[in-house]
């Protein structure tokens, strides 16, 4: 059975901005939210320790907290370990994601790949969410957006340790599937050329979107397909600027980014895509 299978639907909550991503979310809203999600039949949630230092976690599980654990499809990540130790969530360095969850816990975060950390993480997870088990375990950020030239230092701490892991967890039966959750392509091609590991799928955000998506369609896609390993698409919206938002690749967009969006809109607008019944993925500003 191939992770398309395990998934329930076309559609998934992530649920980064119950970290604080960008802002501080009032903590009704972060249940609201996650309710109105079940109430519109998604049954497929994704999370991870890093959204918040732990929050997003602690606020999906008591949002799903009254619904039957056989009823949703759950998936969390590693790599990111949360200690009780405090630190600065404005001064910590995240690469080219910097800031993004300034307003989350200040909780440390620790970047470990290895065995035991994967073990540990799981742990600290299924404790925050309120739950037995994890379906799916991502394999969180080993690309250049987080850890610059040191990515494949990182990259091959997780072939040796949490890779390892989670092929056993998934032939004990602990876990259904594993893969990589990254912003990037070349982490998911490197990992298709191992011999060694055969992961289940990719949770690939913002590489299969109306502005970024040609090295995903024209390398990565058709590689996976050959392979059977199952592609989530992940931040379809470039972190909200497709939606009505501000911000792309998790900062604010660029005046160039904007101007693009806003040529999509008229494209959208225009006379052949009404003549096409055209489905408009980009809502008005």
């Amino acid at each position: 059975m191939s992770l398309k299978d395990k998934l329930p639907g076309q559609l998934g909550f992530g649920t980064a901005p119950l970290g604080n991503m960008f802002r501080a979310i009032p903590e009704e809203e972060a249940q609201a939210t996650v309710h109105g999600a079940w109430d519109a039949g998604v049954r497929y949630f994704d999370t991870a320790p890093f959204y918040g230092s732990g929050l997003a976690e602690m606020r999906l599980g008591a949002a799903l907290a009254g619904c039957k654990r056989d009823d949703y499809v759950l998936s969390s990540k590693v790599g990111r370990v949360i200690l009780d130790e405090v630190e600065d969530a404005a001064a910590r360095d995240l690469g080219e994601k910097s800031g993004v969850f300034e307003h989350g816990r200040p909780n440390k975060i620790v970047n470990d790949y290895s065995a035991d950390a994967t073990l540990r993480s799981i742990e600290d997870s299924l404790e925050r969410l309120q739950t037995d088990r994890l379906d799916i375990v991502w394999v969180h950020d080993i690309a250049q957006d987080f850890y610059g030239d040191q990515w494949l230092e990182y990259f091959n701490q997780a072939r040796t340790g949490a890779f390892k892991v989670l092929t056993r967890l998934r032939e004990e039966g602990v876990i259904k599937g594993w893969g990589l959750g990254v912003n990037k392509v070349e982490p998911c091609e490197l990992t298709l050329d191992l011999a060694e590991a055969q992961p289940d799928g990719f949770l690939l955000a913002g590489r299969y979107t109306l502005l970024d998506h040609d090295r995903a369609l024209q390398r990565l896609m058709a590689s996976a397909l050959a392979q059977n390993v199952e592609i989530v698409v992940g931040g379809p919206y470039s972190s909200g600027i497709l939606a009505g938002g501000a911000h792309f690749e998790y900062q604010k967009a660029s005046p160039q980014i904007v101007s693009k969006v806003e040529q999509i809109k008229a494209h959208c607008r225009g006379p052949w895509c009404r003549r096409q019944g055209c489905c408009v993925a980009v809502q008005p500003g």
